[in-house]
């Protein structure tokens, strides 16, 4: 298997709705939503990659760094590797209908267990989509985290109980998705949260909470704050607001305002090892990767995300080598390019 070719049947599979490119970087796709690309001009989208890239690593290879360690926990569950597979939905709109949810959230969620990682199903207007990730969690045992959007509280917290039934090990909520008006135009709300609103919702479930979507240090303690246990930094994809900071910028600040107090992941832009590496030495705990897993899902189904994880997988044992990162405790210093 090889991943120009996944890539090639991927763009056949995807009817135009994904190019394949060479470089997921969102500039051929700019402002295809629905689709695959970023909102608006796509500013968003590109940005995370060009914020990853302005971050520089520094080549060692004198030291006895022989075997690295890529693997690591989450909310005290050990993986093998700090690369996660982001939620994502919305497969009829955004990628040609090819594959079902339930097609894809069965696969990713294969791909997960076998590979040794955490598989995380997402919510959108098509009530279908949130019971496809349920039950993918619940028949292979995979170490799942179900995200929500920011319905109502009760709404969250119902979908929470289920989470916890399937056999869920957290909760997130995708807390970015309050503007998206094909939720509200389906007469589905959706909204911001209060500090109120996020400490109801935690003293009311039964798994630990995730909130996914924030950009500032400032959120990020109200988070921490309001007894959430993890947040993931993200732009959704820059699929949401156009022109906003990419995640690789805003990461380091967020992780010096919270790093002791809660555990921090991140999304935007990952494509290789050593874009998961960077993000590591920014901040975070681990990495979520959206895109290049559909991707893989429909140039190849099971097989290719499996593939796609442990060609990065490799790529970041690779980098922690000529680096000098035994562990993932051990992460490199990075500059900026000016």
């Amino acid at each position: 298997m090889d991943w120009n070719e996944i890539r090639e049947k991927a763009r056949q599979n995807m009817k135009g709705y994904c190019r394949g490119c060479k470089r997921c970087d969102g500039v051929a796709c700019a402002g295809e939503v629905p689709g695959m690309g970023g909102t608006g001009t796509g500013n968003s989208f590109i940005e995370n990659i060009k914020a990853l890239d302005r971050w520089k690593v520094k080549l060692k290879t004198l030291h006895d760094v022989l075997k690295p360690d890529i693997s690591t926990s989450f909310l005290g569950y050990k993986v093998k590797m700090p690369i996660f597979a982001a939620p994502m939905t919305g497969l009829k709109g955004n990628a040609g209908g090819y594959l079902s949810e339930r097609d894809y959230d069965t696969m990713a969620a294969e791909a997960c267990k076998n590979v040794g990682t955490i598989f995380m199903s997402g919510d959108a207007n098509d009530k279908d989509m949130y019971p496809a990730g349920i039950d993918a969690i619940k028949t292979t045992s995979v170490l799942g985290i179900p995200f929500s959007k920011p319905r109502t509280v009760d709404e969250i917290i119902e979908k929470a109980r289920i989470a916890k039934e399937a056999g869920a090990i957290a909760f997130g909520v995708d807390v970015d998705g309050a503007g998206l008006i094909m939720m509200i135009r389906s007469g589905q709300f959706v909204g911001p949260k209060s500090r109120k609103e996020i400490e109801e919702i935690v003293k009311n479930i039964e798994l630990p909470l995730i909130l996914k979507g924030i950009m500032t240090p400032e959120e990020a303690e109200i988070a921490a704050e309001s007894g959430a246990k993890a947040i993931v930094v993200s732009n959704h994809g820059g699929r949401v607001l156009d022109f906003t900071e990419g995640t690789a910028d805003v990461l380091p600040d967020i992780a010096k305002a919270v790093g002791g107090k809660i555990e921090i992941l991140v999304d935007g832009g990952v494509r290789t090892g050593i874009d998961v590496l960077k993000m590591l030495s920014l901040g975070a705990k681990a990495v979520l990767i959206g895109r290049p897993i559909m991707i893989a899902a429909h140039g190849g189904g099971r097989e290719a995300i499996e593939f796609y994880f442990k060609k990065v997988s490799d790529e970041l044992y690779q980098a922690m080598i000529l680096t000098g990162c035994k562990d993932l405790k051990n992460v490199p210093e990075l500059y900026k390019a000016s």
